[in-house]
């Protein structure tokens, strides 16, 4: 009996003999073709709306508001996870439940090994779910990290400021730049250098410019020439000077 039991408890590798994926948007088809390269048997990216019934596992890549009816269409005993960040377990009701984000970035050029290194937050809704996430993200290359349900909306805020909120700045200082005759490709670079040293030293260390010296002179020549140029810039750069004082004062002089 004790034998029957054990063999009828799902385990990760069982639910991770074949996969379904759901969501023709870029992280599905991304996924589809990481797992594929890491030799899982994968069938998807299906759209919106599929009933998968031959997977041991399914993989929901579809908007948070999608989820708990992508959900509800899977039949029951097979595992459903999704990749929501902010999210958590409660909208996979029903079903033995795991989740998986990967915390990078996902174009429609992303390569099948682009996972390898990144980070991942996982959970589960039961021991054997949390190892089946923490085995996704493994085959995936990725490292898993266990994200407490209260903590995910932070967890995900943390990931849009590091990942959306730099493009916008980017798309900023990009706006302005042209302005001078200088391009895109200039300004790589830079930020390149800039997002190494960050990754080094840490923010306080990284951090150098006229705010940072306590140059005031030039921030306000600055703060005049975005005012002429693009002035719905203004508030954004007010905003960004005042933050970037206080992160100089909270830190180590920087010259």
């Amino acid at each position: 009996m004790r034998e029957l039991e054990r063999r009828s408890q799902p385990t990760s590798s069982l639910a991770l003999e074949r996969v379904t994926i759901i969501g023709r948007g870029r992280l599905g088809h991304a996924l589809a073709g990481a797992l594929r390269a890491a030799r899982l048997l994968v069938t998807g990216p299906l759209g919106r709306g599929a009933a998968p019934e031959d997977a041991n596992a399914v993989l929901l890549c579809v908007p948070d508001a999608e989820i708990a009816a992508a959900a509800a269409l899977v039949p029951p005993g097979i595992a459903v996870g999704h990749c929501s960040g902010a999210t958590g377990l409660e909208v996979l009701t029903g079903h033995d439940a795991f989740s998986l984000h990967p915390l990078m970035t996902v174009t429609p050029e992303t390569t099948a090994d682009a996972f390898t290194g990144a980070g991942a937050a996982v959970a589960g809704s039961s021991p054997a779910m949390l190892d089946l996430a923490r085995e996704l993200a493994s085959r995936l290359g990725m490292r898993p990290i266990d994200i407490a349900p209260g903590d995910r909306p932070a967890y995900h805020a943390a990931a849009s400021i590091a990942s959306n909120f730099l493009i916008t700045l980017e798309a900023a200082a990009e706006r302005l730049a042209v302005t001078v005759g200088v391009q895109r490709s200039d300004l790589v670079p830079l930020v390149r250098a800039t997002v190494d040293n960050w990754a080094q030293l840490g923010s306080e260390r990284a951090l150098t410019g006229p705010v940072a010296r306590g140059d005031e002179a030039t921030v306000a020549r600055q703060r005049r020439a975005i005012a002429e140029r693009s002035p719905d810039l203004v508030a954004l750069f007010d905003t960004m000077v005042d933050a970037t004082r206080a992160l100089a004062a909270s830190g180590a002089l920087v010259r």
